[in-house]
């Protein structure tokens, strides 16, 4: 009951309006004081194998203080940075360097290591020339190089053959991953599901009540709602005899439902809506990400769906009865015929009105607004917040026009101009998601049309930045690494001559400018935005004192594909709720055992802890853990503060004890447990996710493979330069014919039988 009084408490004072800043495109790894060094407590958290003890009687940390709790929201808007903490760093990279080409004589193991992995003459220059080569698996007999999906196969197979384990920050970003899917997939099918149906079946019986006691267009407005919770009801509603299958859609708005579901089981594209008048892309209703895992979680999806994208517009702008294919509407380059004036105004009041209708019931029924809260808050805690006007914005319209005497509101035509004039206060929304008549492109127009797509949506899919700039440059997705620091993908984008064009230089300069200002608060005000922030110490340029094979430009094009696929991922599993951008020496002896290495990159660490904390202390305190996804979040902390340990002191050039040297052999171990109730399916690193839909319907799908195998040259503090090995992502961009959406299955087909090419980039460091 106290969470539930917290968030009506929060969403009651924040006002859903988005904040602008910077991406911090700083090419120096982050610096700053060493963590202190584990606690007794925290050491033995591991036994003298080096593998975790059952982590199940540790205390859990203390949560957020109860003052922070009742402040968040009302010191920082529309911000969850409360909950995120990071440890500031401080060290000096002194790891010797060698020289480049390496020649095989200077690698203590290589006779040993390529009997076990045996090396193409390809590879093998790559390795020679860069200190480091991923090996491309699909192709090969090997058994440790041919493609493993899941990540803790492929250190378990290393451990046996005896090869030394290179732990890889893809590594990381995949269980991280697999945690963030598994706590949202659990809550929405355990349970958002219930609470959507009891908050539709609420408004579908509140709207009946509107609809048999108005008149004139207040009733159409009435009868339309009844039909918008109708739908939403039919898609939520189960195949079997439960007690939900009771649900009847009333007969007077039976075909609008009937041809509004048909659209979305068709799920072809562009069509107009039966019910709101205006192109809707119903390919999007195709359940995707991890929403095919089971009957509950597809209906979830669509319902979803449509509450996420269904608008009740301010203006008729974006609203025609044109029932033209997409390809009939690019064709006449977004000049689909109008309404008639007085239809037009008609049409823009009755979808006011709708707005106003749920809003008010929203206001009044305490009971509609708990079950909305808890959705939408959770969800924003992963996500963040819509950019589009939403109940608590429109029930503030009606509350300054009528105050709290609302009996016999006739919404007249004054009353309306009066309703609509509080909202224009309100900003348009950001991004552009694709209902209604199409945004052309260009400064003037553009902003008219983000105008004219202010309007209501229930449940509206939320604002994230990778959208926003693909919005404003278009793919391909190397732009929205270009902005998150990568000079390396400015190079590659530059070299596709992508940032030529006079129009990008202005629009990228522009998006510079409007992130300029980006405190960590900033970036770290949801778990979304919070992953973001973790990839950016990847990005970057390593100077003197890290590994040599860190200094290379193909070790930075790397960390690009492992930035892209860890953003796929992230795409994959928010893909219901995220708004999608629409067009607009000798060897020494043998008994000297060679021992393994943690890629070095103890920011990047530092901050995927401050976020798997921030998501376990959040979600806790949300109530929406279950005992073993406490668990799990724990162990992945402490496998996170034990690498972070090690990276510093590899970085220093220190020697790691015994027990380290085995925390890093049994690493496969170690990850395992957080593995163990988690499907085979759920934990693949075969996963895809449409990001953007250009003027003709197509999408842009970001997808990730199987995974490779990288083989490093790392220095040891003995002196020996020795090779390791550890998996890596494989990462994939391409497009799909209009409005083909794939799933993971269909993806995993593709894959199997006829993949697409790789990016050209990745020829730098895979062999």
């Amino acid at each position: 009951m106290k969470i539930r009084v917290l968030i009506v408490i929060f969403l009651l004072t924040i006002l859903l309006t988005l904040e602008s800043g910077c991406i911090d495109s700083s090419s120096e790894p982050v610096e700053e004081a060493r963590p202190e060094k584990m606690t007794d407590n925290q050491e033995s958290l591991f036994n003298q194998d080096g593998l975790l003890n059952d982590t199940k009687e540790i205390a859990p940390e203390e949560t957020f203080s109860e003052k922070n709790k009742a402040t968040l929201g009302l010191e920082k808007q529309s911000s969850f940075s409360g909950y995120y903490s990071k440890e500031n760093l401080q060290f000096e990279p002194a790891v010797p360097a060698y020289s480049l080409p390496l020649m095989a004589s200077e690698i203590a193991n290589y006779d040993d290591f390529t009997q076990k992995i045996p090396l193409t003459n390809e590879s093998r220059d790559l390795l020679h020339k860069n200190g480091f080569v991923v090996l491309a698996g699909e192709d090969s007999k090997n058994q440790l190089i041919t493609g493993h999906s899941l990540v803790n196969e492929t250190y378990r197979d290393l451990k046996i053959a005896d090869v030394p384990i290179f732990i890889t920050s893809d590594s990381l970003l995949h269980l991280y991953h697999i945690q963030f899917d598994e706590t949202l997939k659990r809550v929405e099918s355990e349970e958002f599901y219930d609470e959507l149906w009891k908050l539709d079946k609420a408004l579908l019986e509140a709207s009946i009540e509107d609809y048999n006691s108005a008149s004139g267009r207040k009733k159409e407005a009435a009868r339309r709602n009844v039909a918008y919770f109708a739908v939403a009801l039919s898609l939520l509603q189960p195949e079997e005899n439960q007690i939900k299958s009771q649900f009847k859609v009333p007969a007077f708005v039976k075909d609008d439902v009937e041809a509004e579901l048909a659209l979305i089981e068709a799920h072809e594209g562009f069509a107009a809506s039966p019910i709101f008048k205006y192109n809707e892309d119903y390919s999007q209703y195709v359940p995707r990400g991890h929403y095919t895992n089971s009957e509950i979680l597809e209906k979830y999806f669509k319902a979803m769906m449509w509450h996420g994208r269904i608008s009740m517009f301010l203006q008729s702008d974006m609203i025609t009865e044109d029932k033209s294919t997409a390809e009939e509407l690019a064709a006449k380059e977004f000049a689909a015929e109008k309404l008639a004036a007085e239809n037009q105004e008609n049409e823009e009041k009755i979808q006011t009105m709708q707005a106003f209708l749920i809003s008010d019931h929203f206001d009044r029924d305490k009971n509609i607004r708990a079950s909305w809260d808890r959705i939408y808050y959770v969800t924003a805690f992963y996500v963040g917040f819509s950019d589009d006007l939403g109940p608590y914005e429109y029930a503030k319209a009606l509350d300054t026009v009528f105050g709290n005497d609302r009996s016999g509101v006739s919404f007249d035509n004054e009353s309306l101009a009066e309703l609509i004039t509080e909202l224009d206060k309100y900003e348009s929304p950001k991004i552009y998601g694709g209902t209604g008549e199409l945004i052309p492109a260009g400064s003037e127009t553009e902003n008219e049309g983000f105008a004219a797509a202010k309007g209501f949506r229930f449940m509206g899919q939320r604002y994230i930045p990778d959208s926003y700039i693909l919005q404003k440059l278009n793919p391909p997705a190397l732009n929205i690494m270009g902005l998150l620091g990568s000079e390396r993908a400015r190079e590659h984008l530059n070299n596709m001559d992508i940032s030529e064009n006079e129009e990008y230089k202005n629009r990228h300069r522009s998006l510079e400018n409007e992130f300029g200002s980006f405190d960590e608060d900033d970036w770290n005000k949801n778990l979304y935005w919070a992953q973001l922030y973790a990839l950016k110490p990847l990005l970057v340029s390593y100077p003197e004192g890290y590994p040599t094979f860190m200094q290379t430009e193909a070790w930075e094009d790397k960390q690009l594909n492992a930035a892209l696929a860890s953003w796929t991922e992230l795409r994959h599993d928010t893909i219901l709720y995220a708004k999608q951008a629409y067009f607009t020496g000798p060897p020494l002896p043998k008994e000297k055992r060679v021992q393994g290495y943690v890629e070095p990159v103890p920011e990047f660490y530092a901050r995927m802890l401050a976020l798997t904390k921030m998501a376990h202390s959040g979600l806790a305190e949300m109530e929406v853990l279950d005992e073993q996804s406490d668990k799990d979040f724990t162990t992945l902390e402490i496998t996170l503060e034990k690498l972070l340990e090690i990276s510093i002191k590899e970085l220093e050039n220190k020697e790691l004890t015994d027990a380290e040297y085995k925390f890093i052999r049994n690493f496969g171990q170690n990850i395992s447990p957080m593995l163990e109730n988690v499907d085979i399916k759920s934990q693949m690193s075969t996963l895809v996710a449409d990001v953007y839909t250009d003027q003709e319907g197509q999408v842009l799908e970001e997808g990730t493979g199987k995974l490779d195998l990288i083989v490093v040259a790392y220095k040891q503090p003995d002196g020996r330069i020795v090779l390791g090995a550890g998996p890596v992502m494989s990462y994939y961009e391409f497009w799909q014919p209009p409005g083909e959406r794939l799933t993971d299955e269909e993806w995993r087909e593709i894959l199997n039988n006829n993949p697409p090419e790789r990016p050209k980039w990745v020829d730098s460091f895979r062999g």
